[in-house]
């Protein structure tokens, strides 16, 4: 449970492969901006939840599905003071390459869905069972040919909607600059990492650095270093390490700092993703 008594959240994760689904129902929480490096799936059961994703506003109602691509950048908070209620799956890249590549050309991790809110009730009730399978310990063969159909199902969808192409950099030498601060955060990013370090190591201005990543990922760079952080700090809860321990190996100050940016992000604690039911 998290938060207000009408607020609850309950998580699953596959101990075995890229998979994992949350189910919840929030009325106050309200998701900061961050993304995932899965694709991620999810089905609004009552209410209505609005989030913003690629530059504009979206709001989901019941029945209705949400698809991001790996990396887009969202938030998330009732579109009404009734709350919301919401099934959700991730799903690693890895397990959709075949599907991927025969129903549509692309790689996965390319970007499939051109509007992150889609209107189809089959797809929802696919969802919805797939969801139901994983997080109620269906067998292996069961929960990998509900995964199968899903991600068909999802994959043609896409298909028959060509993904809008991301907006491209304005110039080659943004991108260049954003590529190569990108790097420098990657390489350390649970160390602290200031303006003029990111400067001085791209030889440009503090403002030009800022205004290219932002330009280029949807975030400013300590945003992107935070959702580094929040990554690593999953993997390494997944693997069974105590909150305090993760929070000093991802870089985050200590452990209230940790659940605090966690909870926001995903809507869970790191302890309750730790402990969560994984076959």
């Amino acid at each position: 449970m998290t938060g207000p008594s009408r607020e609850w959240a309950t998580y699953w994760r596959s101990a075995e492969m890229p998979l994992e689904a949350m189910y919840a129902s929030f009325l106050r929480h309200r998701y900061h901006r961050h993304s995932h490096e899965t694709y991620s799936f999810g089905v609004t059961e009552h209410g209505a939840q609005t989030f913003t994703c690629r530059g504009a506003g979206h709001t989901s109602a019941a029945g209705m599905v949400m698809a991001f691509n790996p990396d887009d950048v969202h938030d998330g908070h009732a579109a009404h003071e009734q709350g919301f209620t919401y099934r959700i799956v991730h799903i690693g890249g890895e397990l959709l390459t075949d599907v991927i590549a025969d129903v549509t050309q692309r790689s996965a991790g390319s970007p499939l869905f051109a509007a992150p809110v889609i209107d189809s009730p089959a797809l929802a009730a696919r969802l919805r069972r797939l969801h139901t399978a994983l997080s109620h310990g269906a067998g292996p063969l069961e929960r990998d040919e509900l995964l199968h159909t899903a991600v068909t199902a999802l994959t043609r969808l896409a298909a028959r909607t060509p993904a809008r192409p991301p907006a491209l950099p304005r110039t080659p030498a943004v991108a260049h600059l954003a590529a190569k601060t990108r790097q420098l955060i990657h390489d350390h990013y649970a160390d602290p990492i200031s303006a003029d370090a990111l400067a001085a190591w791209t030889g440009a201005s503090r403002y030009a650095v800022y205004r290219a990543f932002r330009t280029t990922y949807g975030l400013a760079p300590s945003e992107y270093q935070r959702q580094l952080r929040l990554r690593a700090a999953r993997r390494l809860l997944a693997r069974g390490h105590p909150a305090a321990r993760v929070a000093a190996e991802a870089g985050f100050t200590d452990q209230a700092h940790l659940t605090r940016w966690f909870t926001r992000s995903y809507g869970v604690t790191p302890t309750q993703y730790r402990l969560a039911r994984a076959d």
